[in-house]
């Protein structure tokens, strides 16, 4: 170290014009040797870096990997053009074979082959051959999709038949009541009417008022008291009561008073309210006849209610067995369709290799 620092100085020293203190005198030449150690000032100063190194040396590495990379991927894509390019060259060549070994076969058969004979390529579909295609797809859906969609829709239809059975008989049963108490009510109805209209003739109403008795059941209930007495009265004041002496209505107002008990013989007067004693009597007469007629109602709805429901029963029972054989029935036919959908495809398919069999003979036979 200390020899370059001598040489800067004396360099220094030779350079430097411009200093007026320094003496001139003649100094003997040094004569300067350049020693190896020298040329280290001269170096890169990164040379000696371990860092710039290790940069240096990860830059090379990378580089030498990525053209390793580039070779391999050169050298993978020459090997797949070249199969390609061989395929082709196979390709090509086999078709110029196929096409010299047909034209051999073609010369040494007969002259009068029909067009029928040969058969025709893959790829021309014939109007057969989509029928066939579409007959085998039809058969694949019918056995893929129609069948089970059948099974499950006849199980939810039993399941459904059988669910609707019991209510339908509860309904039936609770119908047959209903039917019951409808008939004998009206049996009750039509027995009171007959009997009350049958007491008023007795009482002597027919007389005196002769259009209640078609009224009654029609537009007068026949167990409506107030609305009976109220007619007789009016039609009895208007004919007895406002003329009294009357000859015309005498017989019929007297009959009239002697059913009713209207009249004391031995006093020749009324004994109270003609409307009070008419309504009690009218009273008396429909409380027998509505007690008769609810017996007989009774009576009727008890006959008639058994015989109902036997008979919706038998109805539903009816219904029940017809929706069932309707179902078997469309079970058996689906199945039957299902049966000779398979067998055509079974049909089909073998036709179909058969076809395929002769096409592969004829191209074996073209290929040797």
């Amino acid at each position: 170290f200390a020899l370059p620092l001598n040489i800067l100085v004396t360099l220094y020293h030779a350079h430097n014009k411009n200093k007026p203190y320094i003496t001139t005198q003649h100094t003997p030449k040094i004569t300067i040797t350049r020693l190896l150690c020298e040329c280290d000032l001269y170096m890169p100063n990164y040379d000696n870096d371990p860092q710039m190194k290790a940069v240096m040396q990860q830059f090379e590495d990378r580089t030498s990997q990525r053209f390793h990379e580039y070779d391999d991927r050169m050298i993978e894509k020459r090997k797949h053009c070249k199969d390609k390019c061989d395929k082709e060259i196979q390709k090509i060549i086999l078709k110029d074979k196929l096409e010299k070994q047909m034209e051999q076969q073609l010369t040494t058969l007969q002259t009068d082959i029909q067009n029928d004979g040969i058969p025709t390529c893959v790829c021309e579909k014939s109007l057969a051959d989509k029928m066939e295609k579409n007959c085998m797809k039809c058969t694949q859906n019918v056995g893929g999709i129609v069948a089970p969609s059948a099974g499950v829709l006849a199980g939810i239809a039993e399941g459904a038949l059988y669910a609707w059975k019991p209510l339908a008989l509860e309904a039936a049963k609770e119908a047959a009541k209903q039917a019951g108490i409808a008939a004998g009510k009206a049996a009750g109805e039509a027995a009171g009417k007959k009997a009350v209209i049958l007491g008023l003739q007795t009482l002597g109403v027919k007389d005196i008022c002769p259009e209640l008795l078609k009224s009654i059941g029609i537009k007068i209930p026949y167990n409506d008291v107030g609305q009976i007495s109220n007619a007789i009265f009016k039609k009895y004041e208007a004919a007895c009561l406002t003329e009294p002496g009357s000859k015309v209505n005498g017989a019929m107002c007297s009959n009239f008073n002697d059913n009713f008990g209207l009249l004391n013989h031995e006093t020749g007067a009324l004994y109270g309210e003609a409307s009070t004693e008419i309504t009690n009597t009218i009273k008396t007469l429909v409380g027998g006849i509505k007690g008769n007629a609810d017996a007989k109602a009774a009576g009727v709805t008890a006959d008639k209610t058994p015989i109902f429901t036997t008979r919706n029963i038998d109805a539903v029972n009816t219904t029940y067995g017809s929706c069932q054989t309707a179902i078997t029935a469309s079970i058996i036919a689906i199945v039957v369709i299902i049966l000779i959908m398979v067998i055509i495809y079974l049909i089909l398919r073998y036709r179909r290799k058969k076809k395929m069999k002769k096409k592969l003979q004829y191209i074996k036979l073209l290929e040797e």
